[in-house]
C-alpha cells in the first residue's frame, strides 16, 4: 500500500489556493485583449490598405481624426494592443527563466517603454490638429 507524502515535500509544489497569485486575471485579460483586437485589427486593415488613399492621404487622416469616434476608436487600438503585445512579450521573457533581478529588470524597461509609447501615441492622437498642414 502507498504511503501518504509527508507535507514537507508540498513546499516545492506550486499553490493554487491563491487565486490572487495564480495569474488567472492576466490570462483571461490577455484572452480578452486578443478578441478586442480582432475587429480593431480586421478594420484598420480595411480601412489602410483597401482604400489606398486613406492611409497616405493627409486630408483624409486629418478628417478621419477630427471625427471623436475615430480618435477613440484608435485610442482603444493602441492601449489594448500595447496591453497584449508588452504581456506577450513578458510571457517570453518569464520562460527563460531568468535570475529575479534580471527578470525584473526586464520586466521595469517593458513597463517604462509600454508606458512611453502609450504616452507618445495618446499625445499624437489627443493634440491632432486637423487644421494644421
Amino acid at each position: 500500500m502507498a504511503q501518504i507524502q509527508p507535507v514537507e515535500e508540498a513546499r516545492f509544489f506550486r499553490s493554487y489556493s491563491r487565486p490572487k497569485s495564480s495569474g488567472a486575471s492576466s490570462w483571461w485579460l490577455v484572452r480578452i485583449t486578443g478578441l478586442a483586437l480582432i475587429p480593431l485589427l480586421v478594420g484598420h486593415y480595411i480601412l489602410m490598405h483597401y482604400n489606398p488613399a486613406s492611409g497616405h492621404d493627409y486630408g483624409e487622416t486629418a478628417s478621419r481624426l477630427a471625427s471623436p469616434w475615430f480618435k477613440g476608436l484608435y485610442l482603444a487600438f493602441i492601449t489594448i494592443g500595447m496591453y497584449h503585445g508588452l504581456i506577450g512579450i513578458w510571457n517570453i521573457v518569464r520562460d527563460y527563466k531568468f535570475k529575479p533581478a534580471v527578470g525584473m529588470t526586464i520586466f521595469g524597461v517593458l513597463v517604462i517603454a509600454g508606458i512611453i509609447f502609450l504616452a507618445v501615441g495618446w499625445n499624437t492622437i489627443l493634440t491632432f490638429d486637423p487644421l494644421k498642414p
